[in-house]
């Protein structure tokens, strides 16, 4: 039995594979490799999806969901961006947990309260991630959204991809120091830079798995954390299975009641 709950990203397939099999073709794979939690990507639908359908199909194999979304949360304009509304009523009806979604352009002055009024009571819980572009990948306007929305007593949480800080060189452990306090799921990926000065994701070497279990000890013990990082091989379930013991192996687990500390 796995210590710690780990989820997988569907993007770690390749998109190409998602497409063609469909999301649902992952779940009895996910299963099997003990995985207890589905992140849906709403870019690798090849069409509008049946959400009844996926919603009981996931039901069935008791696998929480949690259902990304490339939406930038604020525009340009500064606004909450109004399809939130829709991506959240999707994510309600394919039964998920969570609602990803990447910050977008906030800066203080920003009308948060603005948000609250877009965020409904029971549901899925609205999770904001840094992503790797350079309004939505800085430590400083998460921190200052993330309080913000605290002091409204928002109910929503923030994604930690540990790789994406590397896209805008913010240390990843100083991030989560500053922005543990609202963690609630984890995104994992080693990122290497190729001859020609791009980033990628990689697999994990174990240097990184020590390294990601030094920044799980800033956050609540027994956090989600998932596999975001290519997964390819002839035999995909016993490759899945090693990564999910893997993960679910680092930091405490919820029957830790020492609290990470955040100076």
């Amino acid at each position: 039995m796995h210590k710690n709950p780990v989820s997988i990203s569907l993007s770690s397939y390749g998109a190409d594979l998602v497409r063609q099999r469909g999301q649902e073709h992952f779940l009895d794979l996910l299963v099997a490799a003990g995985a207890t939690r589905v992140e849906l990507r709403e870019e690798l639908f090849s069409g509008v999806p049946d959400t009844a359908a996926l919603a009981a199909a996931i039901a069935a194999q008791r696998l929480e969901c949690v259902y990304s979304t490339p939406l930038e949360l604020w525009t340009a304009r500064g606004l909450p961006d109004p399809q939130l509304l829709d991506k959240l009523a999707t994510a309600h009806a394919l039964g998920a947990v969570a609602l990803k979604v990447s910050l977008g352009h906030y800066r203080e002055g920003c009308d948060v309260a603005a948000l609250a009024r877009l965020l409904p009571g029971p549901g899925p819980v609205l999770l904001v991630e840094n992503d790797q572009t350079v309004q939505g990948g800085s430590i400083q306007p998460l921190q200052q959204f993330f309080q913000r929305a605290e002091d409204l007593g928002l109910s929503l949480g923030m994604t930690f991809d540990i790789g994406n800080w590397q896209w805008q060189g913010e240390p990843a452990r100083h991030a989560a120091r500053l922005l543990g306090r609202w963690v609630r799921y984890v995104h994992c990926k080693a990122v290497q830079r190729l001859a020609d000065g791009r980033l990628v994701a990689v697999p994990p070497q174990a240097a990184d798995l020590q390294e990601w279990a030094a920044l799980l000890a800033e956050f609540t013990p027994g956090v989600v954390r998932a596999v975001e990082y290519p997964l390819a091989s002839d035999d995909l379930l016993a490759l899945t299975r090693t990564q999910v013991r893997n993960l679910s192996a680092l930091g405490r687990c919820a029957t830790a009641h020492k609290e990470p500390s955040h100076a």
